[in-house]
């Protein structure tokens, strides 16, 4: 069994900001392989998509980003999945709209979403798929960027970007990191 987290924080308030793509990567895949959301048995929502031999678990935490990773960490071990068979998707304000970078492992970068993940794991060697959601206006304050809907003229890109994310995420799942991180990590 793998597990592919999406990060976001709930609630219709935060619906489509820059901080929930985590949850549309998520929403997108479970969409593709026809997985429904329901609730799991821990603060999550949990969709299942089967494989030949295998099950992917597709999880958006309730909790708040923040927190995210006590919920993703106990759904790992509640199902006995390896951290090597959990994939994190996320935001990064530090790279330009559209981009994806995945890792094997690393430093939170500020997020924390991440960090909240690095604690509840206990370590930061976990993969995760960051896409680029851009820094904005440096003038504005960074909680107010994130948590800010897309603009009108990124809609386009925006649905690109999850779309090949959710590509990406699949790979994962069919070749594992180094595959995915050979072909995402390009410059879009």
């Amino acid at each position: 069994m793998k597990l592919v987290a999406g990060l976001g924080n709930p609630g219709d308030r935060y619906r489509r900001t820059r901080h929930n793509v985590g949850f549309e990567v998520a929403d997108a895949v479970a969409a593709r392989h026809e997985a429904r959301f329901e609730m799991g048995p821990e603060e999550a929502l949990q969709a299942r998509w089967r494989l030949e031999g295998d099950v992917v678990l597709i999880v958006k935490p309730l909790s708040f980003m923040n927190v995210s990773g006590a919920p993703v960490s106990a759904l790992a071990r509640y199902y006995k999945i390896d951290l090597a068979d959990v994939l994190i998707v996320c935001d990064d304000v530090n790279l330009p709209l559209g981009r994806l970078r995945g890792r094997a492992s690393g430093s939170e970068g500020g997020h924390n979403g991440l960090r909240s993940i690095a604690e509840a794991f206990g370590t930061t060697d976990y993969a995760r798929l960051r896409i680029g959601v851009g820094r904005g206006d440096a003038r504005r304050d960074l909680a107010d960027h994130v948590l800010a809907r897309f603009d009108a003229e990124e809609a386009g890109e925006v649905q690109a970007m999850i779309g090949r994310a959710a590509e990406a995420v699949e790979l994962w799942v069919d070749k594992g990191l180094a595959a995915m991180m050979n072909l995402y990590n390009r410059d879009v």
